[in-house]
């Protein structure tokens, strides 16, 4: 057992070590001393950006995510918002209507979503892409809000490095509820593995909720076409698909100007459901890196838990599991604070000890829920390895 803590250890140092290193590599840009966009220069050398913004039951989040597209610092004539009904059961597109009345400047449309394939949302971008009228597509989720610099972020970003998808952060919402901020840590170490791919010029993950591309890139690859029927990966799977195709024309907004904020799960049965669903996208990739590090993770994980019965059975290796504890949190604790330094955050102590002694459970329970097949969401149930 000592043998195999030593050796899930180094290997996990070695992953995270990697990661790190990569996301320093990553240059950090910022909007000063760059050509802001104004109104009087919004011509043919600025971006236009269609932003898709599929929704199904978010009555409660829209108001806000309008608010904060209002705000957008970007010329108003240079973009359009496409919204998606995906068939929500509250009165989210009521809500999404009347709020826009009061603002006939803001260029708009709200669609239905047609069903075609077993992902509602990757169908629901696709309906929007037929009604796109600019060649840079922006997705966002109904959850989220922008900072106004977002498309200019984007717009530099464009300029600068003439690429054909952008990934860019999203950092979680967080409040004192334990749940809360356990997913706002979550999303640190994610956001510090999808910087730190990039960082390597090898990009592992990347988020819908905060992503452009040409419309000609995802026509050149055939979009979602070959898995369509996996309900969720209306991301990643498109990432590996381009980057294929254009090895060198994906890149990381590594930008505090770009940061899409989106708001956590409100309880730990609705955070077990939208992992499992992550996972059930992940474990798909064809990405042999991704696979292997979602894998060296698990194990390392399994066997925290594993040591934990094994020191009680085998008092004798109590001392090396001990150790194992502490070095291991010691690496995630440090890899969370550099990815906080990045978003300005100051992280809670006590929320740092839960989150770690949470997330070995967690991470157990959704390879559980995994093995079962199914898990919910949005009031849909879906099978965790495919269809809807």
């Amino acid at each position: 057992m000592i043998y195999i803590f030593g050796i899930l250890l180094l290997g996990y140092a070695f992953s995270l070590g990697m990661l790190l290193y990569g996301f320093r590599s990553l240059s950090e840009t910022a909007l000063e001393d760059k050509k802001v966009p104004t109104t009087e220069t919004a011509s043919e050398e600025v971006t236009r950006f269609s932003i898709i913004i599929p929704f199904r039951n978010e009555a409660q989040h829209l108001p806000k995510l309008v608010a904060s597209l209002l705000q957008l610092s970007y010329p108003s004539e240079a973009f359009e918002v496409l919204f998606v009904d995906d068939a929500s059961e509250d009165a989210s597109e009521a809500i999404l209507g009347n709020t826009l009345k009061a603002h006939p400047e803001f260029r708009h449309t709200i669609l239905k979503n047609k069903r075609t394939s077993a992902s509602p949302k990757k169908d629901a971008i696709s309906e929007a892409l037929h009604h796109a009228k600019n060649q840079w597509i922006v997705t966002t989720d109904a959850d989220c809000e922008v900072l106004p610099t977002w498309l200019t972020a984007l717009h530099n970003c464009i300029v600068l490095q003439n690429p054909v998808l952008i990934a860019a952060p999203i950092l979680y919402t967080s409040t004192t509820k334990v749940v809360q901020q356990f997913q706002q840590l979550d999303g640190l170490s994610l956001q510090m593995v999808t910087m730190g791919g990039f960082g390597l010029q090898h990009p592992l993950l990347c988020n819908g909720a905060n992503l452009a591309y040409q419309k000609d890139a995802f026509e050149t690859v055939n979009g979602f076409s070959g898995n369509d029927h996996i309900a969720s990966g209306d991301d990643i799977f498109l990432l590996d698909k381009i980057r294929d195709h254009f090895p060198k024309q994906v890149t990381y907004l590594k930008s505090k100007d770009a940061v899409v904020s989106t708001h956590p799960q409100p309880t730990w049965k609705k955070v077990l459901a939208q992992r499992v669903r992550w996972a059930s996208k992940t474990s798909q990739q064809e990405n042999w890196i991704s696979k292997l590090l979602g894998m060296w993770v698990l194990m390392t994980n399994l066997g925290l838990l594993l040591g934990w019965v094994s020191a009680f059975i085998s008092p004798s290796t109590f001392y090396f599991y001990f150790l194992f504890v502490i070095l291991k949190w010691g690496i995630d604790s440090y890899m969370l604070y550099t990815s906080a330094h990045f978003f300005e955050l100051k992280i809670n102590a006590k929320a740092l000890i839960a989150s770690l002694l949470v997330y070995p459970l967690l991470t157990v329970t959704i390879l559980l829920q995994s093995v079962s097949g199914s898990y919910e969401w949005k009031g849909r149930a879906f099978k965790a390895k495919g269809t809807h």
